[in-house]
């Protein structure tokens, strides 16, 4: 029996969604009938589907790395991720650890029609998240033109009025003018931590302060008595904590707070966060970005490839690979390394023309229809055979019952009797989970899967991070062959196409020094 975790989320956005109760009963039938044992169940409750700041969430992916469970059980694919990169992420994080993610409702399997079907689950997800933050966002913008709270937890050294309006917490305020004093006098972020920790201030959640709390602080807008609404944007393609607004979306009001540092103060402290963030995001920028980590290859040795940065030469030139890990680790392989760019350049080329050249996406969502149709068309009559054999066991249940009230009583009657009770219980259950499912069932047609297919056709224009998550869902694997002559230099290309239609893989011949 295989060992799997449930993990359940209830969202206060949608009252109408199923509880973390009658999750994981759902959870746990389905378990029961196909053989998997639940030896724990991640639970967060009032937590978004957009967000990775899911502590269960994040507990479970940590988890996944012990080797104790084999699979990771879901209602429903939202329930693990309403946002298609953080899905990938996570997705490959469980792959890596060799765990899978099941879903109850969805009929989704290893295959490379489900692999794109689930694709488009999450896009129909992430829009219907979308839709559904823009209704909220209208009646927020309303209370935020007014400077009233529009809900969490006030920033520290704020107390919220009986009319979400804002006034000084006197205690907390002082804690807040410390910080930006402390900080402009050039105290580093590791001293103004001391000095909180030595007069045992607390956070507005009563924790210690960190970095970020402190950064958070200095950054706030409200603190120089200025009221500001939506600058914190939803996260960027992509990436995980990265925040981007438009200036036109921001609502900012003077003199909509309570202020609590002077003008001068405030403007001192932020040239000197934007002088430290400079430096940041340079030495950030110098960090490389490996598109095919994880999915790369030697021949020789079959050990993955890993990213490397050197620099070399008479001038230091800066050499950014693959190099095998065998040979890395233990010079017991003699393949040569080769070029990031321009492995990544012909797997994205191979990309661009097997899987969203436009006959290539008109082959392979009439491929995903077909497989969504036919799964779509087998619920009803699995609906109408459970059916049957429910009323069969009924049937027998009411012959026992009909004898036993006309006085043929037997011993062997009763243990007929549970056992045909146990058949119909689980009889029932399958049923009512069929029925759910040809509710819940998604049937996108032909130009839904084009378009969805089509969104990543231009990868060439995308953010790092999303060539990565796209070149993760459709790439397999690639193996760096490394032979005698030029002949046998190349590069295979295994995608998840040439497993829809069982090809052996694209070979291209490394034309270009490594």
């Amino acid at each position: 029996m295989k060992k799997a975790v449930a993990y359940c989320r209830y969202s206060s956005d949608n009252q109408r969604e199923e509880s973390i109760e009658a999750q994981t009963r759902a959870i746990r039938e389905f378990a029961e009938r196909n053989n998997y044992s639940i030896v724990k169940i991640y639970a967060d409750e009032a937590k978004s589907a957009t967000s990775d700041n899911r502590p269960e969430f994040l507990n479970l992916i940590r988890d996944s790395k012990s080797g104790v469970f084999d699979c990771v059980i879901v209602h429903k694919l939202d329930r693990f991720s309403r946002d298609r990169y953080d899905s990938a992420f996570y997705k490959k994080e469980l792959k890596k650890n060799r765990v899978r993610l099941i879903s109850v409702l969805e009929n989704l399997d290893d295959s490379p029609e489900s692999i794109i079907l689930e694709s488009v689950l999450e896009g129909m997800a992430e829009y219907y998240s979308a839709n559904l933050a823009r209704e909220v966002m209208k009646g927020m913008k309303e209370t935020a033109y007014q400077c009233k709270h529009t809900g969490g937890i006030a920033p520290l050294g704020y107390d919220v009025n009986p009319d979400k309006t804002y006034s000084i917490n006197l205690h907390e305020s002082q804690i807040v003018r410390d910080i930006f004093v402390m900080y402009r006098e050039g105290k580093t972020y590791g001293e103004i931590l001391e000095h909180l920790k030595i007069n045992q201030y607390k956070t507005k959640g009563g924790r210690e302060f960190g970095k970020n709390s402190l950064n958070n602080i200095l950054r706030n807008e409200k603190y120089s008595g200025t009221y500001v609404f939506n600058k914190i944007g939803q996260k960027e393609r992509g990436k995980k904590r990265v925040y981007k607004k438009a200036e036109e979306d921001i609502i900012r009001v003077e003199g909509g707070m309570p202020q609590i540092v002077d003008k001068e103060l405030w403007m001192d402290v932020q040239k000197m966060l934007d002088a430290s963030s400079q430096s940041s995001k340079m030495a950030k920028a110098s960090k490389e970005i490996y598109l095919l980590s994880g999915l790369i290859f030697c021949a020789k040795c079959g050990g993955a490839m890993v990213g490397n940065r050197r620099f070399s030469g008479r001038n230091k030139a800066l050499y950014v690979t693959y190099e095998c890990n065998t040979r890395k680790r233990t010079k017991e392989c003699d393949m040569k390394a080769i070029n990031r760019d321009y492995v990544e350049n012909v797997v994205i080329d191979h990309l661009e023309k097997t899987v969203f050249s436009k006959e290539s996406v008109e082959k392979i969502a009439n491929t995903v229809y077909e497989r969504v149709m036919k799964d779509y068309e087998a619920v009803p009559q699995d609906i109408n055979k459970l059916s049957a054999e429910l009323r069969s066991v009924q049937g027998q249940i009411d012959n026992i019952i009909n004898a036993i009230a006309s006085g043929m009583f037997h011993a062997s009657m009763k243990d007929k009797m549970d056992a045909l009770e146990a058949q119909k219980t689980d009889i029932t259950l399958r049923l009512e989970e069929a029925k759910i499912q040809l509710e819940n069932t998604m049937v996108p047609d032909v130009e839904v899967l084009k378009h969805f297919l089509m969104k990543n056709a231009n990868i060439r224009s995308k953010t790092k991070e999303e060539q990565r998550a796209i070149i993760q869902n459709f790439i397999k694997k690639i193996v760096i062959f490394n032979g005698p002559t030029k002949e046998d230099n190349y590069i295979g290309i295994h995608s998840i196409v040439d497993t829809m239609y069982g090809g052996e893989g694209n070979r291209t011949p490394v034309r270009k020094p490594s």
